[in-house]
């Protein structure tokens, strides 16, 4: 059974591979971002490019926003939603650090476009989950024993905001 810790940890990890969350804060509906963390530990806050006239862009023009962020690892070894704020912030140090040829393919003029808004999300909770292998689960099925034992000890609440 992972500790809090180890799993907080293997969602990091996944999320540097992966990547790919559903973020939505006040006004803007759930959608696909690509979230960017840091490299040197397993803590955010989390970072978004985005456009000004996008539902996000928009909602955090205002100022900060609470937030939630949906994630699902790509092969769905891992699962998490986290809350937080959201805040717009142009810091243009931490643009040149995220900038790269994936996000400068959306902005014409490059880190100097009018539309570009850079999002972090501090998040504060975290609900983690790890699955094990579907194959696994139903071997255990086969020889009586509940897999739904194993799922519950692979959860926990994290705060992320340490």
């Amino acid at each position: 059974m992972p500790t809090p810790a180890e799993l907080e940890t293997h969602f990091w990890t996944a999320l540097r591979k992966d990547m790919t969350v559903l973020l939505a804060c006040d006004g803007a509906p759930p959608r696909p971002m690509t979230a960017q963390v840091s490299t040197d530990r397993d803590a955010g806050p989390l970072w978004f490019f985005t456009a000004t006239d996008t539902d996000i862009g928009e909602a955090v023009a205002s100022g900060p926003k609470p937030a939630v962020l949906t994630f699902a690892s790509q092969g769905h070894d891992v699962f998490a939603s986290a809350s937080g704020t959201l805040t717009k912030d142009m810091d243009r140090a931490k643009i040149d650090e995220l900038w790269n040829p994936f996000v400068a393919a959306w902005y014409e003029q490059g880190k100097d476009d009018p539309k570009l808004c850079l999002v972090r999300m501090d998040a504060t909770d975290a609900h983690i989950w790890e699955t094990g292998n579907s194959l696994v689960a139903g071997l255990k099925i086969l020889l009586g024993s509940d897999p739904k034992q194993d799922f519950e000890d692979q959860t926990a609440q994290v705060r992320l905001d340490h």
